[in-house]
């Protein structure tokens, strides 16, 4: 029994030494690395619109207008012997306008306008149904204007533009330098879809006017001038401008009643306009529009009862224009209505044709307020090209 336990013991002794040389180490844990993903903007280059760099550009709109003749004129009116067309009647009576208006954006702020107006009388041989030799034409005219755009004044939303203007008519006739600036408040003013102000401009000016190459009739004219524009449903717009100021002559009177004679006087026109575009008919480039223009162009008032107002300005003014049993007045108006059907085509977008035709409704006669008449319709006509560079 011993030698059994012997042998048992023994063996226990060589299993657990065994056992001994065959245990593993525990395995160590080693932490993971965290891996961390980092998103970098990827930064796509597409077509992009670059804006062009500014040029400058223009347009120039030759037009041809004709006048036809006054309608309905009585025999024996007026001053008119029987048989024989009113003599007013002689001012508007067949004849042509050809127009040329350039326009130059030659900076940024900068514009040059220029235009002028040749007349040419239709009519020349003797007409005798109303005894006129010749129709009778307005005289030519010349027209250069300069603006500058200050933009906004200091850090309001008012905008200042100036103009520098010279007009001349009739070869050697009047001659007119004009300097003005405008400043706009038309940003003050509350607008929708329904009413918009366009402008709202105070302008003060000041007007040098004189005659043939001396100092002819030289008047000097210091004004304030308000002039605004309004946009109104339906294709309609207004324009309402009031110009006022103070007239004195350097040589020269603005003649009165019974003989008097003055240097100066005071006087305001207001210029009321209603002008409205009707599209009737479109078709790609082609279009038919109604349009309509009229108002009063003047309303004029004179501190004086100067004889013939519509001439103040003239230095040869002392026999006036008044008839037996008139007086001269203060107040004159024109208040006339044009309609007319435009058609346009667009052949390029650089090109516009157009042309139109209607008739003017306006008092030809006399223009002082107490007596206007000579209420007729005169037939007119024109047509033109625009071109834009």
């Amino acid at each position: 029994m011993k030698k059994l336990a012997l042998v048992l013991g023994s063996l226990l002794v060589v299993g657990t030494a065994a056992s001994a040389k065959e245990v593993v180490p525990a395995p160590v844990v080693v932490p993971e690395k965290v891996v961390e993903i980092v998103e970098k903007p990827v930064i796509v280059y597409r077509d992009r619109e670059v804006a062009p760099a500014w040029r400058p550009n223009g347009s120039v709109d030759v037009q041809y207008r004709y006048y036809g003749e006054t309608e309905n004129k009585i025999s024996g009116e007026d001053d008119a012997p029987k048989g024989k067309t009113a003599s007013w009647a002689r001012d508007k009576y067949e004849y042509g306008r050809l127009q040329t208006l350039t326009n130059i954006n030659f900076t940024e702020k900068q514009n040059l306008e220029i235009r002028t107006r040749n007349f040419q009388t239709l009519r020349n041989g003797k007409d005798s149904a109303n005894g006129m030799a010749r129709s009778v034409a307005p005289v030519d005219e010349l027209r250069l204007r300069h603006h500058y755009n200050f933009g906004e004044v200091a850090n309001s939303k008012v905008t200042a533009k100036s103009r520098l203007e010279y007009l001349q008519k009739g070869g050697d006739g009047e001659k007119q330098l004009a300097a003005s600036v405008a400043f706009d408040f038309a940003n003050y003013f509350f607008s929708n879809d329904y009413f918009k102000v366009d402008k709202f401009a105070v302008r003060p000016t000041y007007i040098h006017s004189w005659k043939n190459h001396g100092n002819d009739d030289t008047v000097n004219k210091y004004g304030l001038n308000l002039e605004t524009e309004y946009s109104l449903p339906f294709g309609f717009s207004v324009e309402f401008n009031v110009k006022s100021g103070y007239a004195r002559k350097a040589d020269g009177y603005f003649y009165t009643e019974n003989n008097g004679k003055h240097r100066g006087n005071y006087y305001a026109d207001l210029e009321l306009y209603l002008y409205n575009t009707t599209n009737l008919y479109k078709d790609g480039n082609f279009a038919v529009d109604f349009v309509f223009e009229g108002g009063y162009d003047p309303y004029t008032f004179n501190q004086r009862r100067i004889l013939n107002i519509a001439q103040a300005d003239d230095k040869d003014t002392k026999a006036g224009t008044l008839k037996k049993g008139e007086r001269a007045q203060r107040r004159e108006y024109t208040l006339y209505a044009l309609p007319a059907l435009r058609a346009t085509y667009k052949p390029t977008d650089f090109v516009t044709l157009y042309a139109a035709a209607g008739a003017q409704y306006q008092n030809w006669n006399r223009t002082i307020e107490s007596n206007a008449n000579g209420w007729r319709w005169q037939p007119t006509a024109w047509a033109g090209a625009k071109v834009s560079f």
